[in-house]
């Protein structure tokens, strides 16, 4: 393994005692300490992330700060600044398991054929999981798991890959363009869709990803994403992000109301009957997921009206 082959990109909101959990993982890996560096983004944290980052002696870790609110303008800093062939995003309440880099080296190394990886993002629950909160609902948790077998993901099969555990080739993200600064999280705010919009452009370029379920990561779910309130505000704010990708799958009618297309307000309609279908007949489960999907459709609809 030559040296000084993967940089890992980690931005930091807010989240210090979180953060030495995940740099603890990502020191304690099985690849050589000279394979790999850490660059965390320090993204105007105010709760001791910088006097944390300033008392670090690893000199794999090195430490940005990027004064623009975003999770877009933290990777895309630290991606300007990466050393590495490959650069590995992570986030900073997840931790990564032990052979994580070697993993992603490896298997690049073995599959030239491939643009990255990408692999399971596993809950560590930080308290009961409620029974509803089914693998339906790991979206919002940013949880992931496409099975037992490696797939490969293209334009024909365009499943998306999770920004807690992705790795590219460089040159990837010289083809297709750094993470967008249109649908970006800011701050605490949820539903965002930069990886996904990453990657439709990948697939879009004729690239592939191949997810590997032995790349591993674990990411500590907090109670409070645990709470239907959570979920709904997730979904509603997916849905505007949405509005603002114009994605060709999501815009494929001609026929429009407002801007909103008419395959989706059929869609809108119909999870109206369910909803009240379900509420009726007390399929209390059934009803919160019509419930959600209005909700994408309510911050879909709020976005293109411009309101």
């Amino acid at each position: 393994m030559p040296a000084m082959r993967l940089s890992i990109i980690l931005p930091t909101f807010n989240r210090v005692a979180a953060l030495r959990c995940a740099l603890r993982a990502l020191l304690l890996q099985t690849a050589p300490p000279d394979a790999y560096e850490v660059i965390v983004v320090d993204n105007n944290c105010s709760d001791g992330t910088a006097e944390f980052l300033e008392s670090m002696v690893d000199t794999r870790v090195r430490c940005l700060r990027e004064s623009r609110q975003g999770v877009s303008h933290a990777r895309n800093t630290a991606i300007a600044a990466a050393r590495g062939d490959i650069l590995a995003f992570t986030d900073d309440d997840v931790e990564t398991a032990p052979d994580w880099v070697a993993t992603i080296i490896d298997a690049l190394d073995l599959r030239p054929d491939v643009d990255g990886v990408g692999g399971r993002v596993l809950p560590a629950w930080a308290a009961r999981r409620p029974a509803w909160l089914t693998r339906a609902h790991w979206g919002p948790l940013a949880l992931q798991d496409h099975g037992d077998e490696p797939r490969t993901f293209d334009r024909a099969s365009p499943i998306g890959l999770i920004g807690a555990n992705l790795a590219l080739r460089a040159a990837v993200l010289h083809r297709v363009g750094e993470f967008s600064l249109d649908v970006q999280r800011v701050r605490d705010g949820i539903g965002s869709t930069e990886d996904h919009d990453l990657l439709h452009r990948v697939y879009g370029s004729g690239g592939c990803m191949l997810y590997l379920p032995g790349m591993l990561v674990i990411a500590r779910v907090q109670s409070d994403r645990c709470a239907r309130a959570y979920h709904r505000r997730w979904h509603d704010g997916h849905g505007r992000f949405y509005a603002l990708m114009r994605l060709p799958e999501m815009e494929r009618t001609r026929t429009t109301v407002a801007g909103v297309p008419a395959h989706l307000l059929r869609a809108a309609a119909s999870d109206a009957a369910a909803w009240l279908g379900s509420m009726l007949s007390g399929r209390w489960d059934d009803a919160f997921r019509a419930e959600l999907r209005l909700r994408f459709f309510a911050g879909f609809a709020r976005t293109r009206f411009g309101k």
